[in-house]
């Protein structure tokens, strides 16, 4: 799909196409939680956006651009599950045929709802080296569907940004003028959508990416100043959010727009899932809580009095959560 720069007003556009679609999710705080990270902390709760995540957002503002000719054929796209889920749902929404091509590791939960919500699902072997970019772009081909990319799409990143637009009322409203917006990161789509909002309507918050340690090729990208690979198998605890390289569209926005990235371990995300479900009872995954670690464990890495973590997903295997949940 499109390559266009995206601006503030295809984030407002594609605002107004989601109206009524798409959650307006809510900030969450807890008293217990300002005095762990020691400063006031906001949480965004997109984990409780339709399908989990705010790769729905991003999903239904891409499909709802298409062209009626594209909209018959039907779209294709690969994720580990999160923007899989987010495009079937709007699929399905807007009555098209929808192919997802999945790694077959990924959360069973995930697999299985993307095949409830109406998608066919591909699978391909992640740990065996197979691309996913390969195998999405031969089927794309031979069945004439246009492929969505989960993050380099400039409608895609427009839908994301929504996300920035509604952090910027909802801080106005908590007086928050001023700080860090911790933000988890694979590609970059929210990331970047995010600040663009935020440039326009709350110039005075800043997007911080937040990826899992060792796999934190924004981080090096936006301190190299150009992009960087982190060269690290696509695979581990945070699989929402294994992306190679930030994509082409999104990182000259945010090597722009963002501050320096941060990175969490996997214990500490893991602490971040706990605190996240005992205090705000909010139920995370790994690559939905990278962010909220950041904010509870880099506070001299974070600038203001107040911080905002966006939580992105919450789309985690039960006995998965179970066990990080025992664990602590």
């Amino acid at each position: 799909m499109g390559g266009d720069a995206v601006n503030i007003g295809m984030i407002e556009a594609s605002a107004r196409r989601l109206d009524g679609h798409a959650r307006v999710t809510p900030l969450l705080s807890s008293p217990f939680v300002d005095e762990i990270a020691g400063r006031r902390v906001l949480v965004k709760a997109e984990a409780l956006q339709h399908t989990g995540s705010f790769k729905y957002r991003g999903a239904w503002s891409a499909i709802s651009a298409l062209s009626d000719n594209a909209l018959k054929t039907g779209v294709i796209a690969y994720s580990s599950g999160n923007h899989a889920q987010g495009i079937a749902l709007a699929a399905k929404q807007h009555g098209i045929p929808a192919v997802i091509v999945m790694p077959a590791d990924a959360p069973e939960v995930k697999i299985a709802n993307t095949r409830t919500l109406g998608a066919e699902v591909v699978l391909y072997d992640r740990p065996g080296g197979e691309d996913r970019r390969v195998v999405g772009g031969r089927i794309a081909r031979e069945r004439g569907l246009t492929l969505v990319n989960p993050y380099d799409d400039s409608q895609v990143i427009a839908g994301q940004g929504s996300v920035g637009l509604e952090i910027a009322e909802q801080a106005a409203d908590e007086g928050v003028s001023e700080g860090d917006v911790l933000v988890c990161c694979g590609g970059g789509g929210l990331s970047s959508g995010v600040a663009l909002a935020l440039e326009a309507r709350a110039p005075g918050l800043r997007v911080r990416p937040v990826e899992p340690e060792m796999q934190d090729d924004v981080r090096q990208s936006l301190v190299a100043g150009r992009i960087v690979a982190h060269g690290k198998p696509e695979v581990g605890l945070c699989d929402a959010i294994l992306t190679p390289a930030p994509g082409q569209i999104t990182f000259p926005i945010l090597h722009r727009l963002c501050g320096p990235g941060l990175a969490v371990s996997d214990a500490e995300v893991k602490t971040a899932m706990r605190i996240a479900f005992e205090r705000l009872k909010l139920v995370l995954e790994p690559g939905g809580a990278v962010a909220f670690a950041a904010a509870l464990f880099r506070p001299d890495q974070v600038g203001g009095d107040a911080v905002i973590a966006i939580a992105t997903g919450g789309n985690v295997d039960m006995k998965a959560f179970a066990r990080i949940l025992a664990e602590g």
